[in-house]
């Protein structure tokens, strides 16, 4: 094939796309407009740059983030192989230091031959083959390209970074170490709050003075990333009930549960830094301060970075896209990422994934490649792309996977049902596989840690 293909975006799916194409054998030029335009949300050139939490969830097949990540692992995925060799303790979830994440990507680039163009993309040319993955932070000028492209308004939401602690600014005496449950290595360290230390914070988070956001803007939060006042504004309960559930976190010292529990992640592999679990947030940079100094072994807290707000942006998916991830109005071009409703770092790297097997079955004269609805791929890929009342933005979850056949088993518990839907989508998954052995037969290509 002569064509050379043009990814925008190297971010987690526009990498993971290139990577893919690139290790066929298939040419590409990767377009990132970083560092000539920076996003209110970055602060380097680098590709695959975490810019919210370093965590990509649970590596457990029976939940179905870690069913997701058995299936890319299985397609060779540069975004997994990257995060597995970054990666740090966190229990049973899989997160990773985040420079050592970047750098393997930004190896495996490299080792593959994509070849790297700085600047901002600003057209789109139906005539190119070429996937746009330019992320929840598209620029302007490629939004525009995009709606004269598909002859439609984008939808807008807000996303949400949390604060990061350095670690030894934490007085870990009025903490203690656990995993939920105390399932995992038990790497959280777990600020413990009593009624009343609670009842006073969710106040003062509620009389917190936040960002200045237009009218219109209010009402487009992301309800899966939520800043934490706009959950204490939604009663004085619900953080108990939210990101400062003390369910499965007893404390050893005393043996009892605390009133409610504020976690604190691993960020690096020194384990220098900390992130605020579930701490996303549009207060203004000196309330953080003032109120998460208010946290149990926090008083003295320095912070690496404070949390953020920006906008993210996203497609009628269900309207534009084949499962291919192809824009129906447009041949020769694919979208991938959180543009196109997808939620979540691994989630836009399986998009960036499944694009680039579609640009290379396209490529070389093959048919679309779709995976089966009961598999986690197929299963998010089948979400974006059907039409529905409401499209909002998605992560990996059961819920969205067909409904199980087995009526007894559907009336049994959250376990049961799990297993039932990981057992099919196994099956099914090994099943597409035997008739499209295209999708993992290729050129291999070594990825540094």
């Amino acid at each position: 094939m002569s064509d050379r293909i043009v990814v925008i975006g190297a971010g987690l799916a526009g990498s993971e796309a290139a990577w893919q194409l690139a290790r066929r054998g298939i040419e590409v030029t990767l377009v990132e407009m970083r560092p000539l335009t920076m996003t209110p949300a970055h602060h380097t050139p680098r590709a695959a740059e975490l810019v919210c939490t370093n965590s990509f969830k649970s590596d457990v097949p029976q939940v179905a983030a870690g069913l997701l990540k058995e299936e890319m692992r299985a397609l060779g995925s540069l975004v997994l192989r990257a995060a597995d060799a970054s990666k740090i303790p966190s229990g049973q979830d899989l997160s990773v230091d985040r420079k050592a994440f970047s750098d393997s990507v930004e190896a495996g680039l490299a080792e593959a031959g994509v070849e790297r163009v700085a600047r901002e993309a600003t057209e789109i040319d139906p005539a190119v083959p070429t996937i746009v993955a330019s992320g929840p932070l598209t620029s302007s000028p490629l939004a525009s390209a995009l709606e004269r492209l598909t002859g439609t308004e984008h939808l807008h939401f807000f996303d949400a970074a949390a604060p990061i602690v350095f670690r030894d600014s934490v007085d870990h005496d009025q903490l203690f170490q656990r995993s939920r449950y105390d399932k995992g290595e038990g790497n959280y360290w777990n600020a413990p709050l009593d009624k009343p230390q609670y009842d006073e914070f969710v106040a003062e988070l509620v009389r917190g003075e936040q960002v200045d956001l237009a009218d219109f803007e209010r009402t487009m939060w992301f309800e899966a990333c939520l800043p934490v006042e706009e959950m204490a504004r939604r009663g004085p309960e619900t953080l108990r009930f939210g990101p400062l559930k003390p369910l499965g976190l007893e404390d050893p010292r005393t043996g009892r549960r605390p009133w409610a529990v504020v976690q604190l992640r691993q960020e690096d592999a020194a384990a220098d830094l900390y992130n605020l679990v579930g701490f996303q947030t549009n207060l203004r940079w000196p309330e953080q301060r003032r109120l998460f100094r208010m946290l149990p072994g926090l008083a003295k807290a320095e912070f690496a970075r404070l949390g953020v707000m920006h906008r993210n942006t996203y497609v009628d998916s269900p309207r534009l896209l084949l499962p291919s991830h192809r824009l129906r109005a447009a041949g020769l071009t694919w979208l991938a990422g959180q543009l196109i409703g997808v939620e979540g770092y691994l989630e836009s790297a399986m998009s960036g994934l499944v694009a680039a097997l579609n640009v290379a079955a396209w490529a070389e004269g093959r048919g679309d490649v779709v995976f089966p609805d009961d598999t986690a791929i197929g299963a998010l890929v089948r979400y974006v792309t059907t039409p529905q009342r409401g499209f909002a933005p998605m992560n990996a979850t059961w819920g969205i996977f067909p409904p199980l056949p087995d009526a007894a088993v559907v009336r049994r518990g959250k376990r049961e049902r799990a297993g039932a839907h990981l057992e099919r989508a196994r099956s099914s998954f090994e099943g597409f596989l035997a008739t499209r052995p295209d999708v993992v037969a290729v050129v291999p290509a070594a990825v540094s840690a």
